[in-house]
C-alpha cells in the first residue's frame, strides 16, 4: 500500500502553486495570440511544434477578423432597428424667438413655448422656417423654408411690418407676419407673396410673371432712318415727343404741359408699330442724354437713365374671368410706375387698341368695355406727364375706340399713318432693296457697272408696276352716298408691309434660281423677279378680304363708313365686269 501515490495532492499541488506563486510568463493575460507568442518564444527554432503554432495563430487571426466583421454588421443592424422602432419626430413652424434657448412654435395647428437644443445655432433660427421637434417638443433641427404654399396678393403693408391680404369674396382677410428673409423687403399693394401652408407667415416675394411678360429687356433700337416714307407722321410725332426735351426752356416759358399719350391710326401694314418703337428709342435716348434734372426732380424719383418698353397686344388683356382684365390693366400700370421708380422711362405700347378700349354701349348684358375702359381712364389720370409714363396706342379703327380714352388730357396727340404714295413707296423700297444685294450681272452692265443706278432702275420699274393706272391694276370700286363711283387701283391699297413682301418674293426667286444653277456667282436678282413678285403679291390677294366681306373692305379704306353705300370688287378673269356687294348702310 505504500507504493500507491495519491493523485489528488499531485493535481492540487500545481494549482496551489499557480495561485500562490503565478508563473511570470502568464502575467500578460489570457489572449490566445499572446499565449501562442509565448510558446513560440520558449521553443527552439528547430522544434517541429512551431509550425503547428504558426498555423494555429493564423487561424486565430482569421477568426478574430471574422468576429470583428460580424460585430460591425450587427451594430449596423441594431442601429437600423433602433431607427425603425424609434418614435417619429414632428415637423413644425418657427413663429418667434423670444429669448436665448427658447422658441414659439406651431405644430399641428397648436402653438407651443418650447426649448431649443443647444447644438442648434442661433443664426439658423429663422421666422417661418420648418423645424424638427422631438418627443419633448424641443427644437432639435432647422429644416429650412417650406417650398410649397399658396400665393396671395398684398393689400396693404402695415406700419409694424405685418402684411394684410385680401382673399376672394366671402373669405376672411389675413394679417400675417414676415419671415426673417422678408423683413426689410419693400412690399406694396399688388405684390405677390408666397405664404406657408399653415397661413401664419409670409415667406417670399414672387415676381409677377404676367406683368413681366409684356416687358422687353431693352428699348427697341429702331431708328427713324429705318422707316421708309411716312415723312408727315414721323415729323408730327417727333415734334410732339422730342421738341419738349430739345427746347425745354422755351416750353417752360410758355408753361406748356407735355402730352401723356399718342394715338397712331391708319390702315394696317403702314408702319404704326415701327413708328411707336422708333419713338420709344428716340425719346429714351434724348431723356438719357439730357442734362436737365426734370425727371428726377419730382419726389424721390431717380433721374432717367434708360427706357423700358412694354408691348401689349390688345387681345392679350381680354380674359374670360370677371375682373381679371381690369386687374391686368392695374398690374400693367403698376409695372410701368415701378420701372420709373428704378430710373427707367417706361413706354406702354398697346397694339390693336380698339379690341380692349372699344366704345361702351348701353346694354343690360355685361360688356367688358363697360368696366375695362373706366379702369384704363382712371389709371391714365394718375400719370402726371410724359416724364412718368408714355402711352402709345395703335389702331386700324380709331372710330371704335371710346371717346373718353381719346379726349384731350389722356390721348393728347392723334397722328395718322397714311398709305404710302409713290415717293414713300420708293423710300420703303430703298430700305429693303439696297445696292449691296446680288444683282443680275447683265442688268448691272446695262447701267455701266453702276450698282446704285441699276438698283434705282429696279425700284422705278417696281413702282410703275404698282402705281400704273391700268385695267390690270384695278382692285375695287366703291359707291358713295353722293352717287360718285370711285375705282381703286393697286397703288391705292399699297402698304409698307406689301412692299416688303414684294422684295422678299423677289429675293426668294433669285435664291431658288441660284441654288438650281449650283450657286453660280453671276446669279442675282433680275427685273423679272421684281415685276413678277408685284403681280404675284396682288394676284394671291392674301392681304385683301373676300369679295363679299364689305365690313372688312371698309377697314382698308380711308372713307368713313357712313359715306359708303356699296363696295364691288374686280374679280380675277373678269376685269371688265363688277360684282355688286350688298348695300352696307
Amino acid at each position: 500500500m505504500s507504493d500507491r501515490r495519491p493523485t489528488e495532492p499531485q493535481d492540487s499541488e500545481p494549482n496551489g502553486k499557480t495561485e500562490d506563486a503565478p508563473n511570470p510568463s502568464m502575467r500578460l493575460g489570457s489572449d490566445p495570440l499572446e499565449l501562442i507568442e509565448q510558446c513560440l518564444a520558449s521553443f527552439p527554432d528547430s522544434d517541429p511544434r512551431q509550425k503547428i503554432l504558426y498555423k494555429l495563430r493564423h487561424a486565430l487571426i482569421l477568426g478574430q477578423a471574422a468576429q470583428q466583421q460580424r460585430e460591425v454588421e450587427f451594430k449596423k443592424v441594431a442601429d437600423v432597428i433602433a431607427k425603425l422602432t424609434a418614435p417619429a419626430n414632428r415637423v413644425g413652424t418657427l413663429l418667434e424667438v423670444p429669448g436665448e434657448g427658447l422658441a414659439r412654435i406651431l405644430v399641428g395647428g397648436a402653438e407651443y413655448y418650447a426649448n431649443v437644443d443647444p447644438r442648434v445655432q442661433a443664426a439658423e433660427l429663422k421666422i417661418g422656417a420648418q423645424i424638427l421637434i422631438n418627443e419633448a417638443y424641443a427644437v432639435i433641427k432647422i429644416l429650412g423654408y417650406d417650398r410649397n404654399g399658396p400665393v396671395l396678393k398684398v393689400a396693404e403693408a402695415l406700419a409694424d411690418g405685418r402684411l394684410r391680404f385680401e382673399q376672394e369674396m366671402g373669405r376672411q382677410v389675413l394679417i400675417l407676419q414676415r419671415s426673417s428673409d422678408l423683413i426689410g423687403v419693400d412690399l406694396k399693394a399688388g405684390d405677390e407673396v408666397r405664404i406657408d401652408p399653415s397661413l401664419h407667415v409670409a415667406i417670399e416675394k414672387l415676381e409677377d410673371r404676367k406683368a413681366k411678360s409684356h416687358l422687353l429687356d431693352e428699348v427697341p433700337t429702331v431708328t427713324w432712318e429705318q422707316i421708309g416714307g411716312q415723312t408727315e407722321a414721323i415729323a408730327a410725332i417727333q415734334k410732339a415727343i422730342e421738341y419738349p426735351l430739345l427746347h425745354a426752356d422755351t416750353f417752360q416759358r410758355f408753361k406748356f404741359t407735355q402730352p401723356k399719350g399718342f394715338l397712331l391710326y391708319g390702315p394696317p401694314g403702314c408702319g404704326k408699330t415701327l413708328i411707336g418703337q422708333a419713338a420709344a428709342a428716340s425719346l429714351s435716348k434724348l431723356v438719357g442724354e439730357s442734362d436737365q434734372g426734370a425727371p428726377g426732380a419730382k419726389g424721390d424719383k431717380l433721374p432717367v437713365t434708360r427706357g423700358a418698353f412694354l408691348h401689349i397686344k390688345g387681345p392679350e388683356i381680354l380674359n374670360m374671368w370677371l375682373g381679371e382684365s381690369e386687374r391686368m390693366v392695374r398690374d400693367l400700370f403698376a409695372q410701368a410706375r415701378a420701372r420709373r421708380s428704378e430710373g427707367a422711362l417706361p413706354f406702354i405700347f398697346i397694339d390693336e387698341a380698339e379690341s380692349i378700349l372699344g366704345t361702351r354701349r348701353a346694354s343690360r348684358s355685361f360688356n367688358i368695355s363697360s368696366t375695362l375702359v373706366p379702369m384704363f381712364c382712371s389709371e391714365m389720370d394718375g400719370i402726371e406727364s410724359l416724364h412718368d409714363v408714355v402711352i402709345i396706342l395703335a389702331s386700324n379703327r380709331p372710330d371704335l375706340i371710346d371717346p373718353a380714352v381719346l379726349r384731350p388730357g389722356r390721348i393728347d396727340r392723334k397722328i395718322k399713318v397714311s398709305r404710302p404714295n409713290r415717293d414713300s413707296a420708293a423710300a420703303i423700297l430703298n430700305v429693303y432693296l439696297t445696292d449691296d444685294l446680288p444683282l443680275d450681272r447683265q442688268w448691272v452692265d446695262q447701267h455701266g457697272g453702276d450698282r446704285k443706278k441699276a438698283c434705282a432702275d429696279l425700284i422705278e420699274h417696281a413702282l410703275s408696276a404698282i402705281f400704273s393706272r391700268i385695267d390690270e391694276n384695278r382692285l375695287l370700286s366703291i359707291r358713295l352716298r353722293s352717287g360718285q363711283n370711285k375705282v381703286l387701283y393697286r397703288g391705292d391699297l399699297i402698304s409698307g408691309a406689301i412692299v416688303a413682301s414684294i422684295v422678299q418674293r423677289a429675293k426668294e426667286q433669285a435664291i431658288d434660281r441660284m441654288i438650281a444653277a449650283g450657286g453660280a456667282d453671276q446669279g442675282g436678282m433680275t427685273l423679272d423677279d421684281l415685276v413678277n413678285s408685284v403681280h404675284a403679291e396682288f394676284r394671291e390677294g392674301e392681304m385683301l378680304p373676300p369679295d363679299d366681306a364689305a365690313e372688312e373692305w371698309l377697314k382698308l379704306l380711308d372713307h368713313h363708313p357712313e359715306q359708303v353705300v356699296g363696295v364691288s370688287s374686280f374679280r380675277r378673269g373678269r376685269q371688265s365686269e363688277e360684282r355688286l356687294i350688298n348695300q352696307i348702310i
